[in-house]
């Protein structure tokens, strides 16, 4: 019946939140580390050795519940359910705290030649003020992480990369840093511990920041756009960009002016908080990759679905890690592919479950599932056999021993309403 379609989802949609956040974090912890992911599973947080954002006190007066993810006590969920919360980004404003991400700027004069040595995008191409997703990639060409590279300047790379990456991807980039040091290159890796993000998403989002911005017209400031900007007398950068599939904007703040700003934004009554909960229910449907999920070290750009990201004029050349790996992929094609799946009725699929073909053999796994709220559906996304990655393919999926129907489908599931210039 239609109660039970909506009470259950609901339900389920915390527990399945939390999990996926805490398997997403997983590979990233060291033993030590290990009890901390414990109790997300179980839905519970403890808060003692985890990291704070500037909005934590914030979060539990607003009657957040908090969880661990990537080494810091996050929202998940406010008052309102994933399922209400997932709804109202799509229709209304969604502020986020995301400053478990990592804020970090490559800068000197060989700033996108070092760049384009770890990325899989064209860099030099950019216009300045602009940006776009790359991917950042090992020796095997799998994924070390996919990231936000933004071209501020010739000087000046911002790059936002995934906060459960943060150890690795440090590691990986101060190592090749070293290496072009001492080449003689001029560039410095920084990481601006000294401020938060914050993701404000939605069709409404635009309508509540404009009067905040005195000067800048942000109409003209189009999807994947930067600049530096005063907001509410802060002054931020602000990017044109987010991880809903909606219209929306990442604002990158002082610590000490966070609070001050996310008050105001929630003053106007179409803007609400959203955790990580309906985060993922949100990207889910977009058809947009979790790290650690959907991506990983062993996964590589033409597998994933993300080609498009590895810049043109750098294909003949691929001059970045895991170039030569990714070369020969381009040319002669791979085994898997990731593709959207619309699952029948029962209990969502999960990541881990097995994904058959009409007669039973298992032909891949998904990565991501739940239950879409604004869909009304079971979605999922996950990796099969080439020959079986078109569209309205028909399959299978086994979650917990049941077995469900499947189609192959296009993504994003959603419409994406990314503002562009019009045509």
């Amino acid at each position: 019946s239609f109660p039970s379609v909506v009470v259950f989802p609901a339900r389920a949609m915390l527990r399945l939140a939390a999990s996926r956040l805490a398997r997403r974090a997983a590979p990233f912890a060291g033993a030590a580390a290990r009890p901390v992911l414990a109790p997300l599973a179980r839905g519970m947080a403890d808060d003692a050795s985890l990291l704070k954002t500037a909005l934590y006190d914030f979060h539990l007066e607003m009657g957040a519940k908090m969880v661990p993810f990537a080494g810091h006590s996050m929202p998940i969920q406010y008052a309102d359910s994933i399922m209400e919360a997932t709804k109202h980004c799509r229709s209304a404003a969604s502020l986020f705290d995301v400053s478990h991400m990592l804020g970090s700027s490559i800068r000197g004069k060989d700033a996108v030649a070092f760049t384009e040595s770890l990325v899989v995008g064209d860099i030099k191409a950019l216009k300045n003020g602009t940006g776009t997703l790359s991917l950042v990639t090992n020796e095997h060409g799998g994924i070390i992480d996919d990231t936000v590279v933004t071209k501020v300047t010739d000087e000046d790379i911002y790059i936002v990369l995934n906060g459960a990456c943060s150890a690795k991807d440090q590691a990986h980039i101060n190592a090749h840093l070293a290496e072009a040091k001492a080449k003689g290159m001029d560039v410095e890796f920084i990481v601006h511990s000294d401020r938060s993000l914050l993701a404000f998403q939605g069709p409404k989002a635009v309508d509540v920041l404009q009067p905040l911005c005195p000067g800048l017209d942000l109409d003209k400031l189009y999807f994947g756009m930067f600049t530096e900007a005063t907001v509410d007398g802060k002054p931020v950068w602000l990017t044109r960009t987010g991880y809903t599939g909606e219209d929306g904007f990442e604002i990158s703040l002082l610590k000490t002016d966070t609070v001050a700003l996310a008050k105001k934004l929630l003053e106007n009554p179409a803007a609400r908080l959203c955790g990580l909960g309906a985060r993922d229910s949100l990207r889910l449907e977009a058809g947009l990759c979790l790290y650690g999920n959907d991506l990983n070290d062993s996964i590589g750009p033409i597998e994933a679905g993300l080609t498009w990201t590895i810049g043109k004029s750098r294909r003949d050349a691929c001059d970045f890690v895991g170039g030569d790996v990714i070369k020969k992929q381009l040319a002669d094609g791979v085994d898997r592919r990731r593709v959207g799946l619309k699952v029948g009725k029962g209990a969502p699929a999960r990541g881990g479950s097995k994904i058959l073909d009409v007669d039973g053999a298992e032909v891949g796994e998904v990565t991501s599932g739940g239950f879409s709220p604004v869909l009304g559906e079971n979605i999922a996304m996950g990796y099969v056999k080439k020959s079986l990655a078109k569209a309205g393919t028909e399959l299978q999926v086994e979650t917990r021993g049941r077995k469900s129907t499947a189609v192959t489908a296009k993504m994003p599931f959603v419409t994406c309403h990314y503002h562009r210039p019009s045509a």
